[in-house]
């Protein structure tokens, strides 16, 4: 069973085992709600009901079933929040869950070049950015654009790119 984080569990909420969590997840309103089994990541991974969900701030609160108490939940603050791979949605065309580009070999058009492997995601705020691991070279910081990334084959586990002047 593949486990994916939708989220993390910063602290507690009030006495009655409500947890303050941030999503991690592009679809927080499929992945927490009442009555979803998530997992608390950990040694012993402990599998959850969602009991109760509300928005709080920046947060979601949830409270899980058979945890309703602070002194219940407490030892899981810091702890990620997990879903089983077969719940996730499909996605549109030319859309790609992280863990699908994780690990994806990049490939330069020009050249015909293998450049690296996907080692990492940065989400900011104009655009994902692609850290790419090359062989005794620094990482290669790829932002995720039609530009730049020209096709994606999940089959082959190839990336194909136009490094662009500037990105080396």
């Amino acid at each position: 069973m593949a486990l994916y984080k939708v989220g993390t569990i910063v602290n507690t909420h009030g006495i009655r085992g409500e947890v303050r969590v941030i999503a991690t997840t592009d679809f927080p309103e499929e992945r927490f709600v009442k009555g979803q089994t998530l997992v608390i990541d950990g040694k012993v991974p402990v599998e959850v009901t969602i009991q109760t969900v509300r928005a709080h701030k920046q947060f979601i609160l949830l409270s899980f079933k058979d945890l309703q108490n602070i002194n219940l939940v407490e030892q899981y603050k810091g702890r990620d929040l997990l879903v089983d791979g077969e719940t996730l949605s499909d996605l549109a065309d030319n859309e790609y869950y992280y863990h699908e580009i994780i690990g994806l070999q990049v490939i330069d058009n020009a050249t015909d070049e293998k450049i690296g492997e996907v080692s990492e995601i940065l989400e900011l705020p104009a655009n994902d950015v692609w850290v790419v691991k090359r062989a005794g070279k620094d990482d290669l910081y790829l932002p995720y654009i039609a530009d730049v990334v020209t096709a994606i084959d999940l089959d082959s586990g190839t990336a194909q790119i136009n490094l662009l002047e500037g990105l080396e």
